[in-house]
């Protein structure tokens, strides 16, 4: 049979101490033995499987909450703010018979769980021993049980110590580690610079060393190298002019070629205006000296006297100048 003990307040005595013993054989539900003890008397009682039923009727519970109710009432140890309290009276027509009731409060509302009434036990000396002997073994198991989780705890501990220890010693590992490659990359890095760096000046030396062809300064002369006076004569070459005109050109009258293209280009259109020019004083010279000079009044046609000269056939046409321009 397995019991529990544990100690209860009565409403009606509160300044007294009792204890309250429960015994069942398999589970509660098939009904128990009541024994409660003020340590001088002792009163016995036991509740039947039908009396169980019939609580719980009466309470309009099944009959498996009214069971787990009765646990937490007289079996679990008490709590703050317990919900459950206890009574007994002495029953006025049998003065050897008592009324034990227990209930619950809910809200400021007290709910009777059960009743029992309670005869005085034969052997009060015995129970109250096997009540004393039943709390000296919870204890000792309490005890036993404490000391076991103290060794247990300073394991725990023991080993929170280790782990501790252990991570420090990791982490100290790590940091090392993470120095050791820190410093090998920044040794890489710090080469590397160096030597992009002297990479940079020797591309620096190289490129000042030679001079490209374009940045060479350029002399400003009035000559010509052979390769643009062939250019000048290809592109900007005047057409041909009959021998006796170009006799009587002036040397001025060639144009300047100049070593630069730009300056080539400006100077052709000032050129073929100067050779336009040139053309129409040598018409207007050409005409001045093929008329004929005054006759004097001699009484002679001028005919007789000067006759017309023929035009000469090399002289140019004009309009054949500018075509050939």
């Amino acid at each position: 049979m397995e019991k529990k003990v544990r100690k209860i307040t009565i409403a009606s005595q509160p300044e007294a101490t009792y204890f309250l013993q429960l015994g069942w054989k398999k589970e509660l539900d098939s009904g128990f033995s009541l024994t409660l003890c003020d340590g001088h008397t002792a009163w016995v009682g036991e509740v039947s499987k039908e009396d169980l039923s019939r609580e719980a009727a009466d309470m309009e519970m099944e009959r498996s909450k009214y069971v787990e109710e009765l646990k937490k009432a007289l079996i679990t140890a008490p709590q703050t703010g317990s919900k459950y309290s206890f009574d007994l009276v002495k029953d006025e027509e049998n003065p050897e018979m008592y009324c034990f009731t227990y209930e619950k409060t809910l809200k400021d509302i007290a709910f009777k769980l059960g009743s029992l009434r309670l005869r005085n036990a034969p052997d009060p000396a015995g129970i109250i021993r096997e009540i004393i002997n039943y709390c000296l073994n919870c204890a000792t198991e309490l005890h036993s049980r404490n000391e076991h989780l103290l060794k247990e705890n300073e394991r725990l501990r023991q080993d929170w110590n280790d782990m501790h220890e252990h991570k420090e010693e990791l982490e100290q590992n790590l940091y090392t580690r993470f120095t050791l490659v820190l410093n090998e990359k920044k040794a890489k890095i710090r080469s590397l610079n160096q030597k992009l760096s002297q990479t940079e000046q020797k591309a620096s030396e190289k490129s000042n060393s030679s001079i490209p062809f374009d940045t060479l300064p350029v002399a400003d002369y009035n000559g010509s190298t052979d390769e643009e006076s062939s250019e000048v004569k290809e592109e900007t070459a005047p057409p041909p002019v009959s021998k006796r005109r170009s006799l009587l050109a002036s040397p001025d009258d060639s144009p300047d070629i100049a070593p630069s293209r730009k300056r080539r280009q400006r100077g052709q259109k000032g050129y073929y205006t100067q050779v336009k020019d040139k053309v129409l004083q040598l018409e207007d010279q050409e005409e001045q000296r093929c008329k004929p000079a005054p006759s004097k009044r001699t009484g002679k046609t001028p005919s007789s006297v000067n006759p017309s000269l023929p035009t000469s056939k090399t002289s140019p046409d004009p309009d054949d100048l500018f075509s050939d321009i």
